[in-house]
This record gives structure tokens, sequence and C-alpha cells, in this order.
């Protein structure tokens, strides 16, 4: 059977990759298959690494699940690069899959996060790492419509970094209040999302973590429909 590998950003917060472990072996747990995790920097192993490892138990091929939610530079330059230094140095036939994206399950799983954390009548902030490209951008503001037509409540969109009407921790302040719920579009632990949560007066839903481990299954059968995964 196929392997799985999940291919993180990466994260110097001290249990960022913990969060993408359990929920890579969520995943392989769901689909029956080998799964082991890989990280674009910050973390061990890359990519290279995580092929080798499974060459070296036998595999000789596997799906590549990026844990992206944008379709920006680290999913167009950074993940095909991986990709090919990845497969020149293990000689494991890898294939690429979609990566998490902004699309109707992403919304309700965000919205059943709303349903479950938010108090009633909760003013919802949907804060993402953020990017700079403008259209990857205004696909996450699209997904925050998304959200608050399936959780029947406002929500607004603040990105951590990049292209946003607000951004940071200013964009933060300007809508943070004790009856917000703050909402992160994040998989796991990040520096930017414990910097919001300190200075957040109001409720919190945590990284989306195992819970987005349905998701993941999906973009691996997807990619490789004639799989032996179980389903």
């Amino acid at each position: 059977m196929d392997a799985l590998i999940t291919l993180s950003h990466g994260s110097r917060h001290p249990r960022a990759s913990a969060g993408i472990d359990e929920l890579t072996r969520a995943a392989g747990r769901e689909l029956g298959v080998t799964a082991v995790a890989a990280h674009l920097e910050f973390d061990t192993p890359d990519l290279t690494g995580a092929a080798r490892q499974l060459a070296a138990a036998g595999h000789t091929r596997a799906v590549v699940v990026p844990l992206l939610f944008t379709r920006a530079f680290h999913a167009t330059v950074d993940v095909p690069a991986a990709l090919d230094a990845a497969r020149e140095a293990s000689g494991v036939e890898l294939v690429a899959a979609e990566g998490l994206g902004q699309g109707e399950d992403i919304a309700e799983l965000l919205a059943a996060r709303v349903r479950r954390d938010a108090p009633h009548a909760s003013r919802i902030v949907l804060y993402p790492v953020g990017t700079s490209n403008e259209k990857a951008a205004q696909k996450t503001v699209a997904l925050g419509v998304g959200v608050e037509k399936q959780a029947g409540t406002p929500v607004t969109t603040v990105p951590a970094t990049g292209y946003g009407e607000r951004v940071g921790s200013s964009g933060v302040a300007e809508v943070a209040s004790a009856s917000a719920h703050l909402l992160p579009l994040f998989v796991t632990e990040g520096l930017l999302l414990d910097r919001v949560f300190r200075m957040w007066p109001g409720t919190t839903s945590a990284p989306l973590g195992a819970d987005l481990s349905p998701i993941v299954a999906a973009r691996y059968r997807a990619a490789h429909p004639s799989s032996h995964a179980k389903v």
C-alpha cells in the first residue's frame, strides 16, 4: 500500500511538530497506510528525509499531501522543488496531492468549530497565517464568508501577515473584544498564534490539528484513487 507523507510548512514553535505528528498518525489510521510527517523548513525530517525513511522500510511509492491552505509561493515553488529533490535522492515515487485548500470541507470544519466553541451570538474573527499573494488572500476572505453562511454568525477575516484590509496585531486590536471569538486557520500551534492568544480578550478555538485528518485522507484518495487504502 502506498504510504502517506504530510508536508507542513514547519515552525519554530516547540510544540508545532507534535501537532503535525498527531494529524499524520490520525490520517494514516483512517487510510490504513504507513504515514510520516515532513516539513519544508525549521523542523525535521524534510521531505527527502521522510522519503528515505520510507525507502529504507521497503516502500516504493507515497502520496504527499501539503498541509497548506493557500496556493501561493510555498505551494507553487517550495513544494515542487522539495518533491523533485526527494524523488532524486530517495528513488521513491512521490505522488503530489492537492493541499488542504480553502474549499467547502475546510469551511465545514471551521463552522463546526464555531458551533462547538463560540458562545451564542459571538462575532467570529477568522485568523489565518496570511499571504502576500492577493488572489490567495481573497480566497481566504471568501472562506470566511462561507463559514459565516454555515455557522450563521458574522465572520471577519484578519490575517497574521500579508495582504488584507486588517493585518497583524494592529488589525486584531481593531476587532478584538470580549464578545468576539478567535477562530484560527492554523494546522498546529505557532508563534504567530501564541502572539494573538496573549492579546485576545474573548474566547478562542484551538488549531485544527487532527480534526483535519478526514480532509488529508480525502486528498490522498483523490491523488491516487486506485490505492488500496481502506474507505
